[in-house]
């Protein structure tokens, strides 16, 4: 008797599983479970928020939060099927979905036809190679009093600043663009902050580039 109740609880535990929405963020067995989607012809070619030009049929991903460079393997709960990709984008910006895969990513996991799905995310490293080093570009090295300001990007397609400028604000405050001429060019500079102290400059250069943005202090007028 004894024997058949666990079995009959057993059951009614899986059919409750199979059974479950799926709730995002939620963790099962130490991974993430999320909803992801994809994206692809509208933005290839263009540069991603890690600067890599984004290329659709390459196995990348966007993500809020993951430093740029973290490997994930992804599942699509929907059919089992798994793909390796590496976090170089942020996104998504669509309010519910919680990870961006490039076409070539979300076509190995069946995800195309359905848009977003189920999936489970599961960090397995992250590529060293993605981590920046901070520039300092202050007049002197032994300026010490601003004002300073990071700088992120420089772009000659307003729209690519633009991006970034959105990708950098999921997560950082005080973030603008600057147009500036480079002979007789007109660029679109992405910065963020300013600063009254190099030492206040530094510890959020040190944050960006750790995150793997390029990060350039300059002292500002």
């Amino acid at each position: 008797m004894k024997d058949y109740c666990s079995i009959t609880l057993l059951l009614s535990a899986l059919l409750v599983w199979g059974c479950a929405t799926y709730e995002s963020g939620r963790s099962y067995y130490g991974s993430t479970v999320a909803i992801a989607s994809w994206y692809g012809p509208e933005f290839h070619g263009r540069p991603t928020a890690s600067g890599e030009i984004f290329d659709m049929h390459k196995k990348t991903c966007a993500h809020r939060e993951y430093p740029f460079g973290t490997r994930l393997i992804v599942t699509n709960l929907n059919n089992q099927r798994s793909v390796e990709c590496i976090v170089n984008d942020r996104g998504p910006f669509v309010p519910g979905r919680d990870i961006d895969l490039s076409y070539g990513a979300a076509r190995e996991i069946g995800l195309i036809a359905t848009g977003t799905a189920p999936v489970r995310l599961e960090f397995i490293g992250r590529i060293d190679g993605y981590r920046k080093e901070v520039k300092n570009l202050a007049k002197s090295g032994e300026v010490t009093r601003g004002p300073f300001t990071i700088q992120v990007g420089s772009f000659r397609e307003r729209e690519n600043a633009r991006r970034l400028k959105e990708a950098l604000e999921l997560n950082y405050s005080g973030v603008y663009i600057i147009e500036g001429l480079v002979k007789d060019e007109l660029y679109f500079r992405v910065r963020v902050g300013h600063f009254r102290n190099l030492s206040d400059a530094m510890k959020l250069a040190k944050r960006l580039a750790e995150e793997g943005y390029p990060a350039i202090i300059l002292q500002t007028e």
